[in-house]
C-alpha cells in the first residue's frame, strides 16, 4: 500500500511539474537540444515533400529508411548515415560515412563516389539525417548571432516552431548553419525559414519544414528508435553490392562513351505535355529541334528560361522548334505552374524513364541540337549564360543554312 502511495505521489508531481512548463521558452529548446544530443544511433521512417513556391501540390514525394549514427570525429557533418528501401529497409541508395559520400544507380549497377577532393568547397553539401539537421536548427537558434525571429506556440500535442532567418545570405544546415554564397539561380527574398513541430510526450521533433526563395520542403519522422544500434558497426562499404561498379567523382569518359549519342539518330519518344496534349518527336516537322532536359527545382536550367524565350522567336515555325522536358518532377500542375510563373509559352514535356534511359540524362540541363534528318548534331551540358546561348544558336544557324 505505501509502495503504491509512494508511485501515486510521483506521478502527480511529474503531472504538476509538466502542467507548469513553459513551452515558449528558449528554456524548452534547451531541453529539446539536450534530448537530441542524447541520440546515438537512430532508425527511422521518414516520409518527405517538396515543391516550387505558388505550387499548391508536391512536385516530388518519398519514402526513406535512415540509420543514423553520431560521429564525432567527422567535424563536416557529425554523422554517418544510411538510406535505404523504405519496403525492405536492406537496399542502400545513399549512404555518408564521414569521408565520402556514395550514391547507388541499380539500374546501371553502378555507384558513384564523392570523396571531397575534386569540388573544393568550404563545406560538405550532404543532405543532413533528420536528427542530425534538426539539431543544427534549435543550436543555430540558441547561439546564432545573426538576426533572426523566433517563435513557439504550444499546442495541444506539439511546440510549433518557426525560425525566420533575416540574413543577406540564405542559411542551409549541412551539418552545421552554412551561409550560402549569393546564386544568380534564386529569385525572390533571401529570408530562410525553419519550421519545426515537437512532440511533448517525447520533447523531439518529429518534423520540420524549410522554406527557401526557390524550393520548400517536409521532412516527418516515423517510428523511431533509439540507440538500438552499435555505433561502432557502420561501414558504407559494406552495403555495396559486389556486382556494382564503382567510379570516383570527377571520373572522365573516354571520348567512345562521349560521342556515343553525338552524329546518331535521337531516340524517339511520345509524352504529354504541361498543357495535356501528346507530343512526338516524329511529330515535330521544324528543320531544326532544340532539346533542353530539364527540372523545375534547377537553378541553371531556371536561369537559361530567358535565352530559350528569345530564341523561340527568333525562327519561324518551319526552321525551329524548341521543347523542354521536366526530369524531374511526376506532377503535372507543377509544370504548369513553372511555365506560368516563368512566362514562358514554348513546349514544354514530361519525361519517362525510357527517354531519359535513351538519352542518358544524369544532371541538369543538357541541350540537345538535332538537324532535319532528326540527327543528333550538338550535345551541350550545363548552362553558362552567354558562352552557352552563342554555342546552341551558332549551331542552329549553322544548321539552317545548310
Amino acid at each position: 500500500m505505501i509502495k503504491r502511495q509512494i508511485y501515486g505521489l510521483a506521478m502527480l508531481m511529474l503531472l504538476l511539474a509538466s502542467c507548469g512548463r513553459d513551452y515558449t521558452s528558449k528554456e524548452y529548446l534547451n531541453t529539446v537540444l539536450g534530448n537530441l544530443r542524447q541520440i546515438e544511433t537512430a532508425s527511422y521512417y521518414e516520409f518527405g515533400e517538396s515543391w516550387s513556391p505558388g505550387d499548391t501540390a508536391a512536385s516530388f514525394v518519398f519514402w526513406r529508411f535512415y540509420r543514423e549514427y553520431r560521429n564525432p570525429p567527422d567535424t563536416a557533418i557529425g554523422s554517418s548515415f544510411v538510406v535505404l528501401d523504405s519496403l525492405t529497409g536492406t537496399k542502400a541508395s545513399y549512404c555518408y560515412d564521414g569521408q565520402m559520400v556514395a550514391t547507388f544507380y541499380d539500374e546501371e549497377k553502378g555507384i558513384l563516389i564523392d570523396s571531397f577532393k575534386v569540388r573544393q568547397l568550404p563545406f560538405r553539401p550532404v543532405g543532413a539525417p533528420f536528427y542530425n539537421y534538426v539539431t543544427s536548427i534549435i543550436s543555430y537558434a540558441l547561439t546564432t548571432g545573426d538576426s533572426i525571429t523566433l517563435e513557439l506556440k504550444e499546442q495541444e500535442k506539439d511546440v510549433f516552431v518557426r525560425l525566420t532567418i533575416n540574413e543577406e545570405q540564405q542559411v542551409e544546415f549541412f551539418g552545421k548553419a552554412i551561409h550560402m554564397p549569393l546564386s544568380p539561380y534564386t529569385y525572390g527574398e533571401n529570408t530562410s525559414i525553419y519550421e519545426l513541430w515537437i512532440d511533448k510526450a517525447t520533447d523531439l521533433p518529429y518534423k520540420v519544414r524549410r522554406e527557401m526563395s526557390h524550393d520548400i520542403s517536409v521532412s516527418t519522422s516515423l517510428d523511431p528508435e533509439f540507440n538500438k544500434l552499435d555505433i561502432n558497426d557502420f561501414r558504407a562499404a559494406d552495403f555495396f553490392p559486389p556486382d556494382y561498379e564503382i567510379r570516383q567523382y570527377g571520373y572522365k569518359r573516354t571520348d567512345e562513351e562521349k560521342s556515343s549519342l553525338l552524329n546518331g539518330k535521337a531516340p524517339e519518344w511520345t509524352l504529354q505535355s504541361a498543357d495535356n496534349q501528346t507530343v512526338s518527336l516524329a511529330g515535330l516537322t521544324s528543320g531544326v529541334v532544340l532539346l533542353q532536359f530539364t527540372s523545375v527545382s534547377c537553378g541553371p536550367c531556371r536561369a537559361s528560361i530567358p535565352f530559350l524565350k528569345e530564341i523561340n522567336g527568333e525562327y519561324g515555325k518551319d526552321d525551329f522548334a524548341l521543347v523542354a522536358i521536366e526530369c524531374t518532377s511526376k506532377n503535372m500542375n507543377a509544370l504548369r505552374n513553372y511555365m506560368s510563373r516563368n512566362q514562358f509559352d514554348y513546349t514544354f514535356l514530361q519525361a519517362d524513364k525510357e527517354v531519359l534511359d535513351n538519352y542518358s540524362i544524369g544532371s541538369y540541363p543538357v541541350f540537345f541540337i538535332l538537324d532535319q534528318k532528326r540527327i543528333i548534331r550538338e550535345i551541350i551540358k550545363g548552362y553558362s549564360e552567354v558562352a552557352t546561348d552563342e554555342r546552341i544558336r551558332f549551331t542552329v544557324n549553322k544548321l539552317l543554312e545548310n
